[in-house]
């Protein structure tokens, strides 16, 4: 039985080291815990070269589609002419501002460069707003697209940007910014971006216009380029994935890791009538959306030393001379909003990563919403999710309580047994199981309806550490944003008091190195939520404080009079 305890307990302690232990640990590989360094990024060697590739000509064109278009301006394609010299077009930079975004686009390629998001705040100076695309010695993280097939316009190509309004007006829905490139390989592209008042989802229009002498087929790739880094000012406690990932129907949502772009080892489908490709971080996305029912092959590919490009190349198929073709895609470039991306696109919502526990979590994520819709504050709602499953729990808690009550209850015997006959174990054991048996009491009884509930708040930890929401949300004083840590420590501290109230209202094992590490546990986890963000450690706080009052209520009814069992560390 001695040996049933300990495992019950280790089980206990592995469910524990999974919830908050898991993501400590970097899972791409690095092998610096706290403050690891971040890579250098790779600066192109030439403004706006996120596309240039070592070697890049040697790809046949069937093993990455836009290997060679796109990381050459098609200059390499296998078969295909050079693209034609255009016409010196001067190349400038046109900044576009909506009520939720600044935007820089280059007239190379008409590529969206930057992408500043005005409702969101820099975690590192929340003077400033948080940029999610931008392309710079620091960093690369752009959205490009183009033509290959015969020496057609890529990103590489000066295009001219036609005037028009810069800025979104008051009452004003949209705002478009045209860019036209010169012919080459007897093919004109004019590529339109229109933003919505308030929408994170830019329409892209490309429209393809033969003016050449012979049919052409070109065909269209949407890609989003970006270095392998971590975002700057990520927390290095727990990480949360960085980089591409794919949705299919036929495969759902895969994330790809950048070392198995490295490496060659990703398998995602080549081609699908439908889905999305997306660079993923934590709390923000960006993301190629073509309409259901295009024909696409989707592609990932190792551009540059630390760069990286995922997307997705469709066929226009026959364009006459003298006619057009137009696709329209969009881009989606902001927060994970989980009930914004539900409605922008099947499946997009997923970039939000709940892991092996998204069944459980997209339900917890959905009553969160609904109780931050009727308190009105993130922290407030986190306190009422978690009220609310204690007593959908309560029945459950209930009987592990009631367990452990009578647990303590009988704890005096066996402890008086275990010093009768700590010379004799068989009998010992075989004495145990006798008092066990008589007082009708289960010593695993406390542990089963707790385990049962271990994957609910497990999943519930991933939808606060995953939701955008709690980012620049405060909660009462002290507390102004709960996806960072508390910057008086006044929660991890109050959370580490509750778990050793917690720890001392318990039934004091009988063997003594279980009941010093029933002691231990709390304060070890206790240094992680130091630096856990605000919001988890609310979440466990008023989880344990839950916890003690139920656990107080149920061995007071069951005429246990609680009591503090102190350690003994001797």
């Amino acid at each position: 039985m001695n040996d049933i305890r300990r495992t019950i307990l280790w089980v206990i302690f592995g469910f524990s080291m999974v919830l908050l232990w898991d993501k400590w640990q970097l899972h791409n590989g690095n092998k610096a815990t706290f403050f690891p360094t971040t890579p250098a990024v790779t600066a192109p060697a030439a403004a706006g070269a996120a596309s240039g590739a070592t070697g890049a000509a040697s790809v046949p064109v069937s093993a990455a589609p836009v290997a060679a278009a796109a990381a050459q301006g098609a200059s390499a394609v296998p078969g295909q002419p050079a693209p034609a010299t255009a016409p010196a077009a001067a190349r400038e930079r046109i900044e576009v501002k909506t009520d939720v975004y600044r935007l820089t686009f280059d007239s190379e390629g008409g590529t969206l460069t930057h992408a500043e998001l005005l409702q969101h705040a820099d975690m590192a100076d929340k003077n400033r707003n948080f940029l999610l695309l931008d392309e710079s010695a620091q960093r690369v993280y752009v959205a490009q697209t183009g033509l290959i097939g015969g020496g057609f316009p890529t990103h590489k190509t000066v295009m001219t940007a036609v005037p028009g309004p810069r800025e979104l007006k008051d009452g004003q829905d949209e705002l478009s910014i045209r860019f036209e490139s010169p012919s080459q390989g007897g093919v004109k592209l004019v590529k339109t971006w229109t933003i919505r008042r308030g929408a994170y989802d830019i329409a892209v229009k490309h429209e393809v216009v033969n003016t050449g002498s012979a049919a052409v087929s070109p065909q269209l790739y949407l890609q989003l380029v970006r270095d392998g880094n971590k975002p700057p000012g990520e927390s290095s406690f727990y990480s949360t994935f960085t980089g591409p990932a794919v949705y299919t129907d036929a495969k759902k949502y895969q994330k790809v890791e950048f070392k198995d772009i490295e490496n060659g080892k990703v398998d995602i489908p080549r081609d699908s009538p439908n889905g999305y490709v997306a660079m993923v971080q934590h709390y923000f996305a960006t993301a190629w959306l073509l309409a259901d029912g295009t024909q696409r092959e989707l592609f990932t590919r190792k551009v540059d030393t630390n760069l990286y490009s995922v997307g997705m190349l469709t066929s226009l198929g026959a364009i006459e001379p003298g006619t057009s073709k137009t696709v329209d895609a969009r881009l989606f470039a902001g927060p994970q909003v989980e009930t914004m991306m539900e409605k922008l696109y099947p499946g997009l919502e997923l970039v939000k990563d709940y892991g092996w526990l998204t069944i459980l979590s997209k339900p917890l994520y959905w009553l969160l919403d609904q109780l931050h819709k009727l308190l009105g504050n993130w922290g407030w709602a986190i306190v009422g999710l978690v009220l609310l499953l204690k007593i959908a729990f309560y029945w459950l808690n209930a009987k592990a309580y009631a367990s452990m009550a009578k647990m303590k209850a009988i704890n005096p015997k066996i402890m008086e047994m275990r010093e009768r006959l700590k010379d004799k174990p068989q009998q010992m054991q075989q004495e145990m199981m006798r008092i066990y048996r008589e007082e009708k009491v289960n010593p695993m009884g406390g542990c089963f309806p707790i385990m049962i509930q271990i994957p609910v708040f497990i999943a519930l930890y991933w939808v606060l550490l995953s939701s955008v929401e709690m980012r620049n949300a405060p909660w009462i004083g002290w507390i102004h944003d709960l996806s960072t840590p508390d910057p008086f420590f006044i929660l991890p501290l109050l959370m580490t008091l509750s778990s050793l109230l917690q720890t001392a209202l318990n039934p004091a094992p009988p063997d003594p190195l279980q009941a010093k590490m029933m002691w231990f546990m709390p304060l070890i986890f206790s240094v992680m939520f130091f630096f856990f963000p605000a919001g988890l450690v609310l979440y466990w706080l008023t989880n344990n404080i839950l916890s003690i009052a139920q656990q107080w209520i149920i061995n007071t009814r069951m005429g246990v009079p609680p009591q503090f069992n102190l350690p003994k560390f001797k």
